[in-house]
């Protein structure tokens, strides 16, 4: 855990995801290698760029699953910009905290809905189910926000995972779309993917829940009624 200036304000950024210390030598590294002409702003758009081409890819995996192969190259290299953005700021010295706060999470938003919403588009997930799936993530992601203003925390995991890790599954359960193939039902009109993507969106809105529970009664005990 280390202060960082996200926003407008200073909050304690929180990562205990299991790859946390892999992942942070390894960007690290990466920063160091990185040529002069790389910038922040050209990481995020890549990482918009490769959102849109997952999109592209499971849309496409309709005509021909061979295109899921195309996720998943997208998901490594979403990964490359989403992830170093930030960390490349971080190691130069060259942070603008309000206007980087402000772009990478709006793409962050618009990135996911292209992911999720190019799932329901494919014919291994159910368009219902990926939108749930959606629906739990942005909720968990606006109590994010919220405790960074309330409280001056900033999570970026939970349950010892953070978006490497759900990257990691998503990238895992497409490998399996590619070679199962989208008829595996395990109930009527349920495939293995909805059920998947049910529990995991499941999971998201428990957390939110509990978590919003819990900062609630913080924030009562702190701000007593007068």
């Amino acid at each position: 855990m280390s202060d960082a200036q996200v926003g407008p304000h200073r909050v304690n950024r929180i990562q205990q995801n299991l790859l946390s210390r892999s992942e942070r030598r390894l960007l690290d590294w990466l920063c160091r290698k990185l040529p002069g002409w790389v910038t922040p702003d050209m990481l995020t758009l890549l990482a918009l760029v490769s959102a849109m081409v997952i999109f592209v890819a499971y849309a496409m995996s309709n005509v021909d699953p061979a295109w899921l192969w195309l996720a998943v190259a997208g998901y490594f290299t979403h990964w490359f910009g989403d992830s170093l953005d930030g960390s490349l700021a971080r190691y130069r010295r060259i942070e603008r905290p309000r206007y980087g706060y402000f772009i990478d999470h709006s793409c962050d938003g618009l990135a996911i809905l292209l992911i999720l919403g190019g799932i329901g588009t494919s014919p291994y997930v159910r368009v219902d189910v990926a939108l749930f799936a959606l629906t739990a993530y942005l909720l968990l992601a606006v109590h994010t926000f919220l405790i960074a203003k309330v409280i001056g925390d900033f999570p970026l995991s939970h349950l010892g995972a953070g978006p490497t890790e759900l990257r990691l599954l998503l990238i895992a359960m497409t490998v399996a779309m590619y070679v199962l193939g989208p008829q595996q039902r395990v109930l009527p009109g349920v495939s293995g993917f909805d059920l998947l993507g049910m529990i995991t969106a499941t999971i998201l809105l428990g957390i939110f829940i509990v978590e919003t529970w819990r900062t609630g009664r913080k924030l009562s005990a702190g701000d007593p009624t007068p």
